[in-house]
């Protein structure tokens, strides 16, 4: 094949973070299509991409060059101070890689960069570049290189040494002039320089483009990228800009016809890309040194006895069936080399439970090994349960094994720390992940540095569906709104034409949530590290370029429900002399399943959400079985499937359970033959159609890639192998067609059953022992307000009593108090751990505090300061000594006066200053000035104030009909609902904020609080204008609009209209429905329904549906028009049930809920 004769050797990808905006793809894609060679990537100050890029540009038949355009300080990289005249970044230099060497070097640097010499951005120094410079090429960059800087000022001679240094650190041969040329003038004055440097020192040049991105129309696009960065828009004349269209990925005719006077400069691009010859090794594995016990051979022989052992633990009798499948895992194990793995995963868990370290019954696919169920990796029964080890290590699909365990969130650190100290510090570091910007994200970026109306781009931002993996160009393709708008409107065809360009670009680098990395040696040896601005040191290369490069990657994810479930069992075993574990539970307690029947479940893991607890009530499960599948089924495909529907429908008999072929009954008798989880698919393709099931595991992997070619194969495979086993075409046919359908939706059942396992648990608590329950949930959402009203809420709907926080009784912690809950001092603004502990310390030594003055001479006053007392007075603390905040608040400066001087008597023995003046009795205490007490609105408020929420009432609590009977939502049902749908709630505004919209009106953003919680409004300026008086902090109102939904937020509210809460019941509109039966048509029930609906005229029709007829009657009651009210609702209630009472809320726009 001919090649071109240029290479592009200075190229800025997506990991150019909001500055290079060509995708790794897209770039390889074109690199191919202009029959490249080769091609460099030339990162700023990192090798975040090399990986990725590597791997693709084989796959595409380009030779890769990894490098990276540096930064050097002008001095030393540890000086961190701004130098006038220089980049405070530094200056440029590009990096390339020759061979593995070099590769090792340019980590080396990429690593001492962030961990060193960060300062703005990560800098190296030519120190460093002396020690690292082996199997490098470098050059002198763009405009910000060292070089040109001193040269466009005049400076030759400084760069004529600058430039002999860089030849005596990387030697000849090995560093180039580089010429660019982007029509610039300082360019082309520089270029004449540089030529003139290069003849005098004969050092060769080479072209470049510094491409930021793939095509010249988008050099647009590429500037509201630059806004993205600095947070600017494109009107801003004061900001970041490259000022011209022509730094993009150039033909190499382009770059030909741009140097033609300097062939050489062309030329030296495929010298060097033929210099550059990096092989890097991918599928060996690294893993860390784990110690062979004495007699043993070898890592293999141990895990088996390990394995061996630890079945005989598990099993009371070991069956051949289990003896030959752990020897069949084990051998997949040896085969794969991964003994190592095991032994190593075993290792910290076995260090988990000797220090009482919460550890999880397993996460993900492991739980289907029963290799790690004897190791006790994981703690679930695989062969009980029907788990499939394939799921988890495929023999046929060679790739690291996966293992991510739970941990409490409060041990996770600690297992992370013994890994370090067992493994070593420098071999142990934690995964960079990278934000991307998806389809709805970007146009809201874009929106913004366009300066276009909120309102407008929210509304174009969610015209685009919220699915996994939808583009911008599938929703033109499926949205003809979308591209109506798109077509007929220039702005937003700019819009999102640039949003297009930047799509899928990577925004921000971050720490991963659970992903550790152990080496066995050195990590600089292997990857680049990264320190992220909370100084924690990451890896440069995500979780997938690790396993690429064969480290060990382990998720210890830290899960707080096992801290809760834990706290609980210690409360319990404490206060009750109990020794009880968790693992102790049994699995068929009656009572645990109707508190999921009923949709009791908040507080419950992973079944709390509301939509959830809607299900529930329907299912009403009976089985861990049931919650599994639960589990599975309750994510967005398979609602939008209505394979919940499906699965409730079959189990509750209202729908016939149907089988295509006997064959698929025992696989999916367990969910009613609806198809849930994805060892369903691979046991299908096994016993249907004679699959191997590590081969059924690639047909569940192509199922949920979604390609048509790919799966067009498997279909045919599948239907030669089931007609192989005597099923008919088109019996096989049906069944691919089922699996296909709702397989794609399957959901791992060994994670499903694993966090249902979990979820039971936190339910069995929540069931038998429900104070302490309550209190460890609380407290492990101490400094989560929202979270923390929920959740009283909850405690009273469960008739749990809180009480205030109380000096005398409180610890840190929510504590129980005989049959109520005592709230924990440290949920209190302003009141510290240190403070807490004074207040404790104190009371067990010298018992309770009798007084203010008591409490402030026997506490330390350095650490329960003015601010923590007046923070514990106005949230109830002291009641129990003196119950009118008013006058602790208005005493305190004396009482602390009087506390300072009492422990400065005790510690010196001199008399008190309050002796002889105030008092004739030095023990006696002041007296408090006369203050008239807060009313309850006072109180409440300044409660809320310091706790985030009310305690000792709530300012909505007479109008609890109007929110249950008025509403459509409140704060906590609202977060479930999609985008766009008509709401009414009630409640109070905390807090508004005044703006002004882009045609220079008025309008407002509020907070709307209730007794679940918090939602944001949205209020333009027309609804403003007419509702103004009700938009102020403490307002009590009845809000009507539209819900708001941005992808991974909180839904807001767009008001339509607002009235006062106690104007609801006039302003709600609607119907009233009575249920009635027919057999009270002809008794006194009648007679006096006619009563109490003409004691309340008003415009509110009256209809009646009457049951017990041959056909249901539905009336409207013409001479029967009712103001409701909350006596009306209460008499009719009273009447006939307030089952059979409901008031509809309308809207002018047709909307209808109705509330019973």
């Amino acid at each position: 094949m001919h090649h071109a004769d240029f290479v592009h050797l200075h190229n800025h990808t997506q990991y150019s973070l909001l500055d290079g905006a060509c995708k790794v793809n897209d770039l390889l894609a074109l690199a191919k299509g202009y029959k490249l060679p080769a091609l460099a990537i030339t990162d700023h100050g990192n090798m975040f991409g090399a990986i990725e890029f590597y791997r693709k540009a084989i796959q595409a038949g380009i030779k890769p060059i990894l490098g990276m355009e540096a930064y050097v300080a002008p001095h030393d990289l540890h000086q961190k101070e701004q130098i006038k005249g220089i980049p405070d970044t530094g200056y440029h230099l590009v990096l390339l890689v020759k061979n593995l060497a070099g590769y090792k070097n340019l980590i080396k640097l990429a690593t001492i960069g962030y961990l060193e010499g960060f300062y703005f951005r990560p800098r190296i120094d030519k120190k460093v570049l002396k020690e690292h410079s082996e199997g490098l090429i470098a050059f002198s960059s763009c405009l910000s290189g060292e070089i040109p800087v001193n040269l466009l000022d005049n400076r030759e001679k400084e760069a004529e040494e600058i430039a002999r240094q860089f030849l005596d650190i990387f030697g000849e041969g090995s560093f180039f002039i580089e010429l660019q040329d982007h029509d610039l003038d300082e360019e082309r004055k520089a270029k004449a320089l540089l030529v003139s440097l290069s003849k005098k020192l004969n050092i060769p040049l080479v072209a470049t483009n510094d491409c930021h991105y793939l095509k010249k129309e988008h050099a647009q696009a590429h500037d509201a990228l630059l806004c993205i960065q600095t947070g600017k828009s494109i009107t801003d004349t004061d900001r970041l800009k490259f000022g011209t269209d022509q730094v993009y990925f150039k033909s190499p005719d382009e770059m030909k016809a741009l140097f033609s006077e300097y062939p050489s400069a062309i030329e030296n691009t495929l010298r060097i890309a033929e210099e550059c010859n990096l092989q890097l090794e991918f599928g060996k594995l690294h893993l860390p040194h784990f110690p062979l016990p004495s007699g043993f051979g070898n890592l293999d022989e141990y895990l088996e006895f390990q394995g061996k052992r630890g079945l005989a633990k598990r099993y009371s009798h070991v069956t051949p069936g289990m003896e030959e499948r752990l020897g069949y895992e084990l051998s997949v194990i040896k085969q794969m080399g991964f003994a190592g793995y095991f032994l190593i995963v075993k290792d910290f868990i076995d260090y988990a439970r000797l220090h009482d370290i919460p550890v999880g019954p397993g996460r993900g696919s492991a739980a289907g090994s029963l290799v790690a169920y004897a190791l006790g990796i994981t703690n679930i029964d695989p062969i009980k349960y029907g788990l499939i080890f394939e799921r988890f290590l495929n023999p046929e699909r060679i790739s690291m094994p996966d293992i991510d365990i739970d941990f409490s969130d409060k041990g996770r650190d600690r297992i992370i720390e013994y890994v370090i100290n067992r493994y070593g510090k420098e071999n142990v570091a934690q995964i960079i992940t990278f934000g991307s910007m998806a389809a709805r994200a970007v146009v809201r970026d874009v929106g913004r540095v366009m300066d276009m109306a909120y309102s407008e781009v929210d509304r174009i931002a969610k015209m685009i569906p919220a699915e996994v993996d939808m583009t911008l160009h599938k929703a033109l393709e499926v949205q003809p709104e979308l591209k109506k708008l798109v077509d007929n409107n220039p702005n937003i065809s700019k819009l999102i034409s640039y949003s297009q360009v930047l799509e899928g670009l990577s925004r921000h680098a971050s720490t991963h949530a659970a992903g550790v990395v152990i080496a066995p040696s050195k990590l600089i040896d292997f990857v680049p590290l990264y320190k992220s601005n909370k100084d924690e040191v990451t890896t440069q290369y995500d979780m997938t370029g690790i396993e690429d490069i064969g480290l060990l990657k382990i998720d210890f994810l830290g899960l707080r429900t096992l801290t809760v479930i834990d706290d609980a069992l210690a409360r319990l075993n404490r206060s009750k002399n109990m020794d009880l574990s968790i693992e102790q539970i049994p699995l068929d307690d009656l009572k645990v399943y109707q508190l999921f029947a009923k949709g009791e479940t908040v507080g419950v893991f992973q079944f709390e959400s509301p939509g959830m607890r809607e299900y529930l009530k329907k299912l009403k499960p009976e089985t861990l079985d049931d919650l599994t599948a639960m589990n599975a089924l309750y994510r967005p495909g398979p609602l939008d499937a209505h394979m919940v529907d499906e699965y409730i429908d079959r189990k509750r008999g209202f729908k016939e359970i149907k089988y295509e072929h006997p064959s698929l009954e025992p696989i999916l008798k367990e969910t009613y033959g609806v198809i849930v989880y994805q060892e369903q698919v691979i046991k299908i393709a096994s016993e249907t159609a004679g699959y191997t099931l590590s081969r059924a595991d690639i047909l569940r992997k192509a199922m949920g890639k979604k390609i048509a070619e790919l799966m067009k194969k498997q279909r045919d495979d599948f239907i030669k192998g089931a007609k192989s086993r005597g099923i008919s075409k088109e019996t096989a046919e049906k069944i691919f067609d089922q699996i296909d359908t709702f397989g794609r939706y399957g959901f791992n059942k060994s994670h499903s059953l694993a966090y249902a396992l979990v979820a039971y648990q936190t339910a069995y608590l929540k069931t038998h022992y429900p104070l302490e329950f309550m209190a460890a949930t609380l407290t492990s959402e101490l400094g989560d307000t929202d979270r923390i009203v929920v959740l009283l809420e909850e405690c009273k709907r469960m008739g749990i009593e809180v009480l205030h926080p109380d000096l005398n009784d409180s610890f840190a912690d929510f504590q129980v108090t005989g049959n109520k809950l005592r709230f924990g001092l440290a949920a209190i603004k302003n009141v510290g751990l240190s403070a807490v502990e004074s207040i404790v310390t104190a009371r067990e030594k010298s018992g309770k505090f009798t007084s203010i003055f008591d409490f402030c001479s026997r506490v330390d006053l350095r650490l329960v300061n003015r601010k923590s007392q007046e923070s514990l007075i106005v949230a109830g603390a002291f009641d129990s000594v003196n119950s009118n905040r008013a006058v602790l608040v208005s005493g305190l400066d004396l009482a602390l006066q009087y506390g300072q001087a009492k422990q400065k008597e005790k510690a010196g023995g001199q008399t008190s200053l309050f002796a002889g003046s105030v008092h004739k009795d030095s023990s006696a205490s002041p007296s408090l000035p006369e203050v008239s007490a807060w009313d309850l609105y006072d109180t409440l408020s300044k409660e809320k104030e310091i706790l985030g929420f009310y305690l000792s009432g709530h300012p909505l609590s007479d109008y609890k009909l109007e929110l249950q009977k008025l509403c459509t939502h409140n704060t906590e049902s609202v977060t479930d609902i999609p985008d766009n749908r008509d709401v009414t709630m009630g409640g109070i505004i905390v807090a508004t904020k005044a703006n002004v919209d882009r045609k220079g009106k008025q309008m407002a953003f509020a907070t709307l609080e209730d007794f679940t919680g918090r939602v944001e409004l949205i209020i333009f300026s027309d609804v403003y204008e007419r509702c103004r008086p009700l938009v102020k902090s403490d307002s009590l109102v009845l809000v009507k609009g539209t819900s708001s939904t941005r992808e991974g937020e909180k839904p807001k509210i767009i008001v339509q209209d607002i009235s006062g809460l106690g104007e609801a019941w006039k302003t709600a509109g609607g119907n009233l429905h009575l249920q009635l039966s027919s057999r009270d048509l002809d008794s006194d029930a009648i007679t006096r329904l006619k009563e109490i609906l003409k004691s309340y005229p008003g415009q509110t029709r009256v209809i009646l549906h009457v049951d017990g007829l041959e056909d249901k009657l539905s009336l409207k009651l013409k001479d029967a028009e009712v103001a409701p009210n909350p006596v009306l609702y209460r008499d009719l209630t009273l009447l006939l049930g307030e089952e059979n009472v409901r008031f509809e809320v309308t809207r002018k726009n047709g909307f209808k809920r109705s509330s019973g």
